[in-house]
């Protein structure tokens, strides 16, 4: 008997429109004769099954169920692609654990630390990671001009310590910049990061692990035509993705490497993707660690699926049977 799974989108920040894009990603990419796949659209408390024809279900929140044609359906396993609250936090892995449901990332401790990005660098950098300097603001609090310039300097970013897709982020070059770059991160989450300018090649690599594998995905090199890695590269093309990534091969080993001990480190599940940032004299610096990546067909992970010479639905199936096969 088929599996009946949920592949959960949408959820309350910018990244809205985005995840929405990762869902419709996840549904091309799971084997439907093997598995029964809904798309369920969560925002706020409107949760609904969105059907392929566009009608719209209401989901019980109560026990993660709907009612088609009369009948009750339930879901064996939910592969969450939220970006952002509530899927990329704990809140929902959080429920679905209540719920007695799998699903396909992290668990609540590990979505929590690694989606503010200030906590998680400081966590790994205790574990010999090497991270930007950074200045950390919640709501209410500030910092002087004089104390960015001087505790981290200039050229730097400035951006939410929560969330992702480049929402509410500034590269700021000029002590002008400062105040109104710190006011419109503000505007995308309650955290702020204030973060030292790394100047070297941008790359990223994907790794899941299941009970009987470990796979770290070739390596992707990301070139930008902006200013620097944002909303526009990232979705409107407006970048060059190279992969395998042009490094050296001891370079390339290195970071599979630190990607696969992060993974444990975190005590992840599911797809991850690290992105880092190559300096001067091959040092590796992490930049931030996604547990729920992008998953559209152009992102990031299919194609380093493609590039390991894998197929992106015996990925997808690996990750859903690992959770049954206890």
């Amino acid at each position: 008997m088929k599996r009946t799974i949920a592949i959960v989108g949408g959820g309350d920040t910018s990244e809205y429109h985005v995840s929405l894009r990762s869902a419709q990603g996840i549904y091309s990419f799971i084997d439907k004769e093997q598995y029964t796949l809904y798309i369920v659209v969560m925002h706020g408390l409107d949760w609904h099954v969105q059907l392929p024809d566009g009608t719209e279900l209401p989901v019980d929140r109560n026990d993660f169920s709907f009612i088609l044609d009369g009948q009750k359906v339930t879901f064996d396993f939910a592969y969450i692609t939220i970006h952002g609250t509530p899927g990329e936090d704990g809140r929902l892995q959080g429920y679905f654990d209540m719920m007695g449901i799998p699903y396909s990332c992290c668990g609540v401790l590990a979505a929590a630390l690694t989606y503010d990005k200030f906590t998680c660098n400081q966590y790994l950098k205790a574990f010999g990671v090497r991270i930007a300097e950074s200045l950390l603001l919640r709501q209410g609090q500030s910092v002087s001009d004089e104390d960015v310039l001087e505790k981290i300097g200039l050229p730097c970013f400035i951006k939410p310590s929560l969330g992702g897709s480049s929402f509410g982020v500034t590269k700021v070059k000029t002590k002008e910049q400062i105040q109104p770059a710190i006011a419109k991160a503000f505007e995308e989450a309650q955290e702020v990061l204030v973060e030292a300018f790394m100047d070297g090649t941008e790359i990223t690599c994907g790794c899941y692990k299941t009970k009987d594998k470990s796979v770290v995905f070739p390596i992707t090199e990301v070139v930008t035509h902006n200013e620097y890695f944002d909303y526009d590269a990232k979705y409107n093309g407006q970048v060059d993705e190279i992969t395998p990534a042009r490094i050296a091969d001891s370079i390339r080993d290195r970071v599979q490497a630190l990607t696969s001990a992060i993974y444990d480190i975190l005590g992840a599940y599911g797809i991850i993707r690290v992105d880092y940032i190559i300096t001067a004299g091959d040092k590796i610096n992490l930049l931030e660690v996604n547990t729920t990546p992008g998953m559209t067909t152009t992102s990031f992970i299919p194609q380093q699926v493609r590039a390991a010479g894998l197929e992106i639905k015996d990925v997808m199936r690996d990750i859903i049977e690992n959770r049954f096969n206890d």
